[in-house]
């Protein structure tokens, strides 16, 4: 099982209201609160570093705008006094933010990322992060996305949209684990 390191940051991209309803098509992970929530509580009662993410759009019409009800974090995901938050508004966590400087004042080279949405900002973040020279992790079953069109009048349901882009994820730029796994290497017997 990989290790993670004492000093690795745990990374929330995008835990925000906005994804639960219009015009936000359907997502198919039903446990990503849970397992995110878990991931969260593990962290904190272990004293490692934590960082939120948050989409604020610059899209005047877009739901995860500053101001509009759907950028609020969901329940339980907003940070605590002393944890960090980046805001963003493109979808690579570390493009026009001081994302990769904070971690770099910090020692960090590796960072364990969650999220929504997996073929988005999660794997868009992903990859950027390898790219700048970071270990990542991906906790899989801590991310969640969206059935899309397929630009021929079908759908590729979400679960299949994650499925493939894990894939790719784990062949170049992550080390993908799960909930369960990340527990344990934290030593946590049980979810928190």
């Amino acid at each position: 099982m990989p290790t993670i390191p004492q000093n690795a940051a745990l990374i929330s991209i995008d835990m925000q209201k906005a994804f639960d309803a219009a015009p936000w098509p359907r997502r198919w992970n039903d446990k990503v609160d849970e397992n995110g929530l878990a991931l969260l509580a593990a962290w904190r009662a272990a004293g490692r570093p934590l960082i939120h993410v948050r989409h604020d759009s610059v899209e005047p019409n877009s739901t995860l705008r500053p101001g509009a009800p759907g950028n609020a974090f969901r329940p339980g995901f907003g940070p605590r006094p002393g944890e960090a938050l980046v805001t963003k508004s493109v979808n690579a966590a570390f493009i026009g933010t001081d994302l990769d400087l904070r971690l770099r004042r910090l020692g960090i080279d590796t960072v364990v990322l969650f999220g929504i949405s997996t073929d988005m900002c999660v794997s868009t973040s992903v990859r950027v992060g390898a790219n700048l020279g970071l270990r990542v992790i991906l906790v899989e079953d801590a991310c969640d996305c969206f059935d899309l069109a397929d630009g021929a009048g079908g759908t590729i349901p979400a679960r299949e949209i994650h499925r493939a882009h894990v894939a790719t994820l784990r062949y170049e730029f992550a080390t993908v684990m799960r909930t369960v796994e990340v527990l344990d290497a934290l030593g946590v017997a049980e979810p928190v």
